[in-house]
Parts: structure tokens; sequence; C-alpha cells
């Protein structure tokens, strides 16, 4: 017997059939013998309308009421999972975030897990019972309603399973699996059976969506073991696990892209100590997140400076830059949102020379520039025109070994 924690996203829970099949499958679980808790997402496209509501109402609305407010998809999903369990026989409850109680900090919207108090679930599962708990909300110093952050149902099931000691916390989703790279570009990527934490880390952290990334970080934090798979097809997901667990270790894991990154360059920088904090420090104050740098210096005491931020902030990160055009001094900035960030990870690029030279080669073998590089231990990321990013995917794959038997 085993204690698990299954997670259903809004695809999975988009219809009342769609739920029956849930309850179905949290009822196997159940008659395997196995302690049971459920996660639910509200059912698909509610949680965007009811921020459209909001924002109808008003663009700049009260966070603490958009939280009550989009905090009710959620409460729907576990009442209807409640009910169709109850049907077939299972004895479940809906719980609502402040009825675990999962307490965060305060900020509303994209509130931080801080604890969750497991005994009262460990206490219902070991009577029989399954508890069906809102995700992606939680309650606030203030007792207010908060909400996780888009995703935010992948972290309240890893910290419900770290909560109540889960063998295993299971996210059901629309893909039976963790892939070498988006099928829908490569035809013959490869399903993964095991990927480490910190692969899967940096795999979420540049695209792919397939795990929200602060779930991941929990998971990781916790020893936590995930696994991925599909709510509609019974096959073998993939396991999120320690690299302890991980017979083989691949040069390259995965291939992953981000079509959400527009690129920054301030023109003819003074070139003098401190510079770069004038320059990040007022975006950091705006709360927009800076990822690629790169720098080159010029022979009359400037530089240009390059880098990337989220699509969606790009308007905010040019109105800053051109409010501290006086403070930094630089002659202009540009700015251009048709780039792809394109990444390979692997853990075994850390005792392997030679991976970001494979990667620089293919790509200029294809006519591909690269705009701007970064890298980790376990991971080289470059930035390329919006318009090479399949063929630039496709090349790497099959570069690094990755492509599956024709």
């Amino acid at each position: 017997m085993a204690r698990i924690v299954m997670k259903f996203g809004g695809t999975s829970v988009a219809d009342l059939d769609r739920i029956r099949n849930v309850a179905s499958r949290v009822k196997r679980e159940v008659d395997a013998g196995h302690e049971v808790a459920v996660v639910v997402s509200a059912m698909s496209g509610v949680t965007n309308q009811l921020v459209k509501w909001c924002t109808e109402l008003s663009p700049l609305h009260d966070a603490r009421e958009y939280d009550t407010v989009v905090a009710t998809g959620e409460q729907v999903t576990t009442g209807l999972l409640a009910i169709a369990l109850q049907t077939l026989g299972v004895d479940a409850r809906s719980w609502q975030g402040w009825q675990v109680p999962i307490r965060t900090d305060g900020a509303h919207g994209k509130a931080r897990v801080e604890e969750i108090e497991g005994e009262r679930l460990v206490e219902r599962m070991g009577q029989g019972q399954v508890p069906v708990i809102a995700g992606f909300q939680g309650i606030g110093p203030r007792e207010r309603i908060t909400t996780l952050g888009r995703g935010g149902s992948d972290l309240s099931a890893v910290a419900v399973a770290a909560a109540v000691r889960a063998d295993r916390c299971d996210i059901y989703t629309d893909v039976d699996g963790i892939y070498t790279t988006d099928p829908r570009i490569v035809p013959r990527a490869r399903k993964l059976a095991a990927v480490a934490y910190e692969e899967m880390l940096e795999l979420a952290s540049v695209g792919a969506k397939v795990l929200q990334t602060r779930s991941v970080e929990l998971a990781m934090k916790q020893k936590v073991r995930v696994q991925v798979l599909s709510s509609f097809e019974d096959k073998p997901g993939s396991l999120v696990v320690d690299e302890d667990e991980i017979v083989e270790q691949p040069l390259v894991t995965g291939v992953a892209y981000s079509r959400d990154e527009a690129k920054v360059t301030l023109r003819q920088v003074p070139d003098k100590p401190g510079i770069a904090a004038t320059v990040f420090g007022p975006l950091a104050d705006a709360n927009v997140n800076v990822d690629m740098i790169v720098q080159n210096l010029g022979s009359d005491g400037t530089t240009d400076m390059t880098f990337t931020v989220g699509k969606a902030d790009l308007p905010r990160a040019r109105e800053v830059l051109e409010k501290a055009r006086g403070a930094i001094g630089f002659a202009d900035v540009l700015a251009d949102p048709e780039v792809t960030k394109i990444s390979i990870v692997g853990i075994g690029m850390r005792s392997h020379a030679g991976v970001a030279a494979t990667m620089f080669k293919t790509l200029a073998e294809k006519g591909i520039n690269i705009q701007v590089i970064s890298t980790s231990e376990i991971k080289t990321s470059v930035l390329v025109g919006a318009e090479y990013t399949e063929l630039a995917v496709r090349a790497l794959h099959t570069a690094y070994g990755l492509d599956a038997p024709a």
C-alpha cells in the first residue's frame, strides 16, 4: 500500500464526462489499497473567464478581490469530483485551501506556500476517505484567500505530497510524460522514463511547459517523487526523481525552447564601474526579470549592453529605461520581440567537454546566427531569430542523438 497524491489539470476536468473519468482513475487507486488525496485545477477555460471579468471591471483591480474571484474555479471542481467519487461508492470530501489549511504569504496573485498542516489529511486518508483539495489557492496571514500564480495547482500538489509524506505525487495532464523535446515540432521525440530534479528544473525554466518551475523546486527540496502521466491513456509516465535513481545519465536529456523572450540592446552605455547596477537596478525595482546578458566593449569608452526580458515585460522595461536614460547615459535603446531562446539540458554535461561546441557548430551548419549565449553547469542557452525556432530544435535534437528510431 502506498500514499499517493493525484493532481488533475484543467483539461483533465474540462467537463462532466472527464470528471467522471478522473473519478474512475481515483477509484482504481483506492481499490488497489492505496491511501489517496486528490488536487484539482479549475475546469479548462474557467480561470481565464474569471480573470477577464476582473480585468473588464477594473484593469487596476484589488489583488485581494481578484484572488477571491479566481479561486472559485477550483472550488467548483472539488465539489463536482467529490460528488462523482461518492456516486462510485468512494468516500470523498472536498477541501478548500483555507480548510486544510494551506498557509501562504500575503503576495496576492503569486503567493508562496509557507506551511501546510497535513495531520487532518493524513487522519482522513487513514480512515479510507479521499480528500479532494483545491489547487492554486491558500490562505494568507490576514485570513484572506490567496492564489499561487499560473500553474499553481502543480505547486499545491507537490506541497500537499510533502505535507502528508506521500510516496509519490502523480501529475495527470494532457500529455503522457516528459519528452526529449516538443513532439509537435519533432515527431521523433522520445518519452523519458526518468528525469533528474535539476534537469526538470532547468527544462521548466527555459520553456518546457510540462511542470511549473516552482513545483519542481519544491519537489527537489522536499525529495517528493513526481510522476507525469496522461489522464486519457493508460500508459507509463515519466518520473522526476533524484539523479541517484537514474542509472544511465545521457549527455543531453532534452532540447527546450521559449518564444516568450524579447531582446533589449542599450547602445553606447558609458563603460564605468557601477553602470550595470544603474541599468538593472530600476528594472528589478519594477519587477522586470532579466535573463540572458551580454556586453560588447567599444574603443570609444562605451559599451553596448544586450539582455533579454519576458515578452510581456517589454513595454514596462522600455518605459523604465527611458525614465533612467539620464542616469544611465545610453545613446539609444533597441528592442526585438522576434526572438526565441533555445536550450540544451543534461546532467551528463557536467563531466563532458565539447557539448556547447556541438550546439554552436550545428546551428552554424544550418545558417542560424546566435545572438546571445548563456550557460550553467547543466544547461546551454542561445538566442536566435524566431523564424529559426523549429529548424534549430530539430537540428539539435538530431545532433545529440535524441531522435527515436525510425
